[in-house]
């Protein structure tokens, strides 16, 4: 008899016998039901927590949690008060008295649906999440409801956390308020630069202007700089301004596309930014004492420090910035400066750096800042010849030695026609590197420069010396963070056509004297929070950036060029110096910027003179414009006061390092003489004021007395007698009217020849 049940898959299994298995779609549905289920169950809870919250978070009084305290910066000593931030009383003025103008601005800036939405953006909270939880950088997706209260009743802090309580309060205070009366709360609340808290404060400290007279060009303006005062203030600087026409621009098509004004009002709007008159500043930002306060800002900032932290947090701020540098450098300016001549239109812009810190000692930025916002000491200009000892440790780098020699013959004339000379004529046929660091002799740095492939290497050494790049780039930080026409491309690179600041430039020179190690340029040293806690503290490690055997040789070099050279004004130092003269010329072929800058084993400052806008013409205008004058003259007066006091140190003695240089530059026989004086390798010693002193000595300030048509014995003798006298001091055949005509100086028949940029 047949068993029907005795064997088979069933029969192993005793519940469910029989039963066949589930198919993945079946599977699949169950998964989606209890996933279902779940989804809800979390949604339920979500939404009980949120109504939970909502009922349980009090909005609460005006204020109550958006107390503020003053913020105090001090000197490096840490004790003596430099200055300080604070917020400004507000003018609160009602929504009536806004221009319609004001009002479009800013929706259309930032929160183009705020007549329409309920005070949260849901998109932008989840999109800002994704963001931030991918490690990219912090975004608010913040409606207007959401910044007012933000900066009213909350703090300043980047978290989830503190996200969830302000949708909920945006929320609440949308049911309780009106859009018009939010809008106006928040205009007269947020923060728009110069210290500026609500529009009525900034139309003053924009446009002197009460806020009711805003026209649409400039409530576009205030509009703009809400989103980062600090980057779109025009009183910054050339990359402030540029940066506001951009932002300018989309709030503008943002109201032509919401309807708030015509394409025709747009266009119009578009032609060019508004007038921006000039703003009395506080007394306290008065002299140099506002660019100081200016930097300390601008650091904090990058630092991360928000507005209102460095206005209202109680910050306690050490500065690197040490009151005798800063009194030395102005000092030392009056007293080198040619006389007649202001800060109006002759700037001078020096700055001084810690050897091996990278700490800025101090500055001087130029005008009182009451009457200009714009520090010299950061803007810059042409560097001329002193970017030529960043030639030489790119050529000693590549294998190269200071015995190796390069064209001394004028003109050099490159294979496309392009010509380059040496205003004190030709070395032929050839000079070391020594004899050309000394005498700054053009052809043959460009000779090196050929050498080398081009100006390639140069740039990349000026970048690991401490030049900033023309983008920003977190590798290579300064003060400010970029460089003008610092191309690598730049053919005439090593005579110094790039545009860098002082500050930078000092710093560049601090790591030749630092044995090659690289420091971070630096205004803050430490920062505490308003309970003493310390919330930042700058690392002084240095990275090497060039082997130290060549560093030596490099200012082994530049040690010449102030023993026999072009810098032979700056010996009544009286100590160990190394340094540089340069000058360069504008598009006009005007000389546009003279330079000198140097180091003891302590201290680098880079001097700068400019004039006008920073490219306007000095030969014919100053009595003297060349590096060795008025700019070694004033580094002079500067280091002679900053080195007052501090232990006489030697540098380390030159190396001579050699290695695999193409060939055709090695060493000559005989020592180079040039073909237009006599002996170009040794300048007339300087007088009795060469002796070491601790004090200026009265060589170091102008020559206010014509020479006497002697014979040339200068180091630079066109066929003027106009020229620097043997100690490197300028010469002035009449004092300049007070206007800034000189009323001698230079005549064009003994101005260098072209390509000028690094006339000594």
């Amino acid at each position: 008899m047949k068993k029907t049940a005795a064997s088979g898959k069933g029969a192993t299994s005793g519940k469910g016998a029989g039963t066949a298995p589930r198919t993945w779609k079946q599977r699949g549905l169950s998964v989606l039901k209890w996933g279902t289920v779940v989804g809800l169950v979390m949604a339920l809870l979500a939404g009980g927590a949120f109504f939970y919250l909502y009922q349980a978070v009090e909005i609460p009084d005006p204020n109550e949690d958006f107390e503020t305290q003053t913020s105090l910066i001090f000197y490096a000593d840490g004790e003596t008060e430099l200055g300080s931030f604070a917020r400004q009383d507000r003018t609160i003025i009602s929504y009536d008295e806004m221009p319609e103008s004001i009002k479009d601005a800013v929706v259309a800036a930032e929160n183009q649906t705020f007549w329409t939405d309920s005070g949260i953006d849901v998109r932008g909270i989840l999109r800002a999440a994704v963001n931030n939880a991918a490690g990219n950088d912090t975004q608010g997706a913040s409606t207007i409801t959401q910044q007012y209260v933000k900066v009213l009743y909350l703090s300043q802090e980047q978290s989830y956390s503190r996200k969830l309580k302000e949708a909920i309060l945006a929320l609440k205070l949308q049911r309780q308020i009106s859009k018009t009366e939010l809008l106006a709360n928040y205009l007269n609340t947020i923060y728009y630069g110069r210290g500026a808290y609500g529009v009525e404060a900034a139309a003053q400290a924009y446009f002197d202007k009460p806020a009711k007279k805003l026209d649409l060009r400039e409530s576009a303006v205030l509009a703009t700089v809400i989103n980062n005062p600090a980057r779109f203030d025009p009183a910054n600087g050339r990359e402030a301004r540029d940066a506001l026409k951009g932002r300018y621009s989309y709030v503008l098509n943002s109201m032509a596309e919401l309807g708030s004004i015509s394409a025709e009002e747009r266009d119009k709007a578009l032609k060019r930014l508004p007038t921006f008159p000039e703003i009395e500043a506080e007394s306290a930002y008065g002299g140099q004492r506002g660019h100081m306060l200016t930097l300390v800002r601008n650091e904090l900032l990058r630092l991360g420090y928000s507005e209102d932290q460095i206005d209202g947090g109680g910050l306690r701020v050490t500065t690197t910035l040490s009151e005798e540098a800063m009194t030395a450098a102005q000092e030392a300016v009056v007293e080198a400066r040619p006389e007649g001549f202001g800060d109006k239109q002759l700037h001078v812009g020096t700055a001084s750096v810690e050897v091996g810190t990278g700490r800025l000692l101090g500055f001087y930025a130029g005008q009182d800042y009451l009457d200009s916002q714009i520090n010299w000491a950061v803007s810059g200009g042409m560097v001329g010849s002193t970017m030529k000892p960043v030639t030489l440790a790119a050529a000693l780098k590549e294998g190269f030695s200071l015995r190796d020699t390069f064209s001394g013959t004028s003109p050099y004339v490159f294979p496309d026609g392009l010509e380059v000379t040496n205003p004190s004529g030709s070395y032929a046929p050839r000079v070391d590197a020594i004899t050309a660091t000394e005498q700054s002799i053009n052809t043959a740095y460009v000779d090196m420069s050929e050498a080398l492939g081009g100006p390639d290497k140069i740039h990349k050494m000026a970048l690991e010396l401490g030049i900033p790049p023309m983008k920003r780039d977190q590798r290579y930080p300064g003060i400010p963070a970029t460089s003008r026409d610092l191309d690598p491309q730049d053919t005439l690179f090593t005579l110094g056509r790039a545009r860098i600041s002082p500050i930078n430039m000092a710093n560049a020179y601090a790591t030749i004297a630092a044995g090659g190690r690289r420091s971070q340029v630096h205004v803050i040293e430490k920062v505490e929070l308003a309970d003493g806690t310390v919330d930042y503290e700058f690392d002084e490690e240095s990275e090497r950036v060039l082997d130290e055997d060549i560093a030596a040789d490099v200012s082994y070099a530049m040690q010449q060029t102030v023993a026999n050279g072009s810098g032979q004004t700056v010996l009544p130092l009286g100590r160990p110096a190394a340094g540089k003269t340069g000058t360069a010329t504008n598009s006009d072929d005007d000389v546009s910027s003279a330079w000198f800058v140097g180091y003891t084993p302590q201290v680098a400052t880079a001097v700068m003179y400019v004039r006008g806008d920073g490219d306007d013409q000095l030969d014919t205008w100053l009595p003297s414009y060349f590096g060795s004058g008025f700019p070694a003259q004033t580094w002079l007066a500067l280091m002679t006061r900053m080195m007052e006091g501090v232990e006489v140190e030697d540098f380390p003695d030159p190396v001579f390092v050699d290695g695999d240089a193409p060939e055709g530059y090695e060493p000559t026989t005989a020592p180079p003489s040039p073909t237009r004086r006599p002996s170009p390798t040794r300048a007339p010693q300087p007088t009795e004021s060469a002796e070491p002193t601790e004090e200026p000595t009265e060589s170091a300030e102008p020559t206010q007395e014509p020479t006497d048509g002697g014979p040339c014995e200068g180091l630079l003798c066109p066929s003027d007698s106009s020229e620097p006298s043997p100690s490197g001091g300028p010469t002035q055949s009449s004092s300049p009217s007070p206007s800034g005509n000189a009323g001698g100086g230079a005549s064009s028949s003994a101005q260098p020849e072209s390509r000028r940029e690094d006339v000594p």
